[in-house]
């Protein structure tokens, strides 16, 4: 079986071709390293079932191939608002352009979507049937309607040509090959930490977000596809923290002497994230195992190791 991973030299991607390779299947990575980083696949390069293929996917192409994983597009806000109109093409013409190659070849494809699409939600935790509470005309837009329309497009393809499709909203995820100017909270922490400078809030620090460890994501994504769910299915952990009490985990951790700084807000950031897990825990069998700690300590060994070289 022939898979095509896009956005396969990013943070999420690299570990997916890592668990598709692991069972013996040939993957194209395709990438256009935006935001990926080559050494997250340095070590497949030679390897027998891997081919990186370095591509644009707002640019058509043909391949024959069984399942499209379609991770392409910036994730973090830093990122995504750098170039919004790009990113919004990504969204729009890369995931038509991953559909009209699903449809050619009869493949399977996964899209990640995003717990972005709910916006700043006014319900908690966020269920799927929940319609969201999005700006959108705000600086978040490009990526929080354009996984709207990448969701439109992939339910509308499911409707009008029967092709088989898998959403997933997935919430805020961490571990390692994130890179150190991510710009998102657990890489800013650590980093901040390791170089002994001030942990930077946000706002006051009260708003929540739930962390899901990268090889938790990875297996729901991986169970999702080779099931019969089209989705969407919310992949996230469900144990909400606030910024505050994470600061001082990872200060804890590496340098329990550093201050807390803090600086407004961002316009349009969520004050709540908590997704509700119960769907995908009835219809994929699937629950995050790695807790906080443990996810943390392996990401800071990682980042440790990385700042060091």
């Amino acid at each position: 079986m022939k898979h095509l991973v896009t956005g396969g030299g990013g943070f999420v991607g690299s570990h997916l071709i890592d668990k598709i390779i692991s069972t013996g299947e040939f993957v194209y990575c395709l990438d256009n390293f935006m935001t990926g980083n080559y050494t997250n696949i340095n070590h497949l390069l030679g390897h027998k079932n891997f081919k990186l293929i370095e591509h644009d996917i707002t640019n058509p192409i043909d391949l024959e191939i069984d399942k499209i994983w379609h991770l392409a597009c910036p994730a973090s806000p830093k990122h995504y608002q750098k170039d919004p109109i790009k990113t919004s093409k990504i969204n729009f013409i890369g995931t038509l352009n991953m559909l009209e190659l699903a449809l050619k070849q009869n493949a399977h494809i996964f899209l990640a979507s995003t717990s972005e699409i709910y916006g700043d939600p006014e319900v908690s935790p966020q269920t799927e049937s929940y319609k969201g509470s999005v700006n959108n005309i705000g600086i978040r837009s490009c990526y929080d309607e354009g996984k709207r329309i990448a969701e439109s497009l992939c339910f509308d393809y499911h409707r009008v040509h029967d092709i088989n499709i898998h959403v997933a909203r997935i919430f805020n995820t961490y571990g390692p090959r994130m890179s150190p100017k991510d710009g998102r909270v657990i890489s800013n922490f650590i980093v901040q930490a390791i170089s002994k400078k001030d942990l930077t809030i946000y706002g006051d620090g009260k708003q929540t977000r739930s962390f899901c460890y990268v090889d938790d994501l990875v297996s729901g994504i991986y169970k999702l596809m080779y099931s019969d769910i089209k989705g969407p299915l919310n992949l996230g952990n469900p144990n909400e923290i606030t910024i505050n009490k994470l600061s001082k985990i990872i200060r804890t951790k590496i340098n329990k002497d550093l201050k807390i700084i803090h600086k407004p807000l961002p316009k349009d950031d969520p004050l709540k994230r908590k997704p509700s897990i119960e769907l995908a825990k009835k219809e994929i069998d699937w629950a995050p195992k790695i807790d906080l700690e443990d996810g943390l300590n392996k990401t800071i060994n990682y980042f440790k190791m990385i700042l060091s070289e």
